[in-house]
C-alpha cells in the first residue's frame, strides 16, 4: 500500500510538472526555468502490443540515445477503446483515465542507457477486435527533444494474440 501510494505521487509529480511547463521540452532552443538552455535528450520507447480475447499486453523498454541524462520521464499509453474494470498496474503506474495510463521510467542515463523496462498486462472488453495504442512522453524533465519519431508511436494491434512492433 505504501508503494502504491509512493508511485501514484511520483506519478502525479510529473503529470503536475508536465502541465506547470507546457511548450518548455520541446523544439530547438526551449529554456529551461532560470533562462538557462534546456539539456537535449532522446528518450525512445522500443516494445511491442498485443490483443487477444480481452487482453491487451504492452511490453516496452525506455531508453535515452540523447547527449545529456534525464532525471526522470514519464511515458504516456493511450488506447483506442477503454479499459476495463480495475487494472493491476505495475509500480510506477498509475491509470489517468478510462483510456490512459501513465508509468514513471525512472532516472535514464545519456548516450542509450536503458531505463526502465515496463510490462503491462491489462484487460478491454473482450468482443475487441483491435486496438490503437498510442505512446509518447508525457514527461522528460524538461529536455529537448530534437528526435520525437523514436518516442512517438501508434500501434495498431488486431486481436490475433500476434506482436505488433514499435
Amino acid at each position: 500500500m505504501v508503494s502504491m501510494r509512493r508511485a501514484m505521487v511520483a506519478v502525479a509529480g510529473a503529470v503536475m510538472a508536465v502541465v506547470g511547463v507546457a511548450g518548455v521540452s520541446s523544439g530547438a532552443g526551449a529554456r529551461a526555468g532560470g533562462g538557462g538552455i534546456a539539456p537535449e535528450a532522446d528518450v525512445a520507447y522500443h516494445g511491442h502490443v498485443t490483443v487477444r480475447e480481452g487482453r491487451l499486453g504492452v511490453w516496452l523498454v525506455v531508453a535515452n540515445h540523447g547527449p545529456s541524462g534525464v532525471a526522470d520521464a514519464t511515458v504516456r499509453l493511450r488506447f483506442s477503446v477503454p479499459l476495463a474494470g480495475a487494472q493491476a498496474l505495475p509500480s510506477g503506474c498509475l491509470r489517468t483515465g478510462p483510456d490512459e495510463v501513465l508509468c514513471g521510467a525512472g532516472m535514464l542515463r545519456a548516450g542509450g542507457g536503458a531505463g526502465r523496462g515496463l510490462d503491462l498486462a491489462l484487460r478491454v472488453p473482450v468482443r475487441t477486435v483491435e486496438v490503437t495504442a498510442r505512446i509518447d512522453t508525457a514527461w522528460n524533465g524538461g529536455a529537448s527533444d530534437r528526435n520525437p519519431q523514436n518516442n512517438e508511436h501508434r500501434v495498431l494491434a488486431p486481436a490475433t494474440g500476434d506482436r505488433y512492433f514499435f
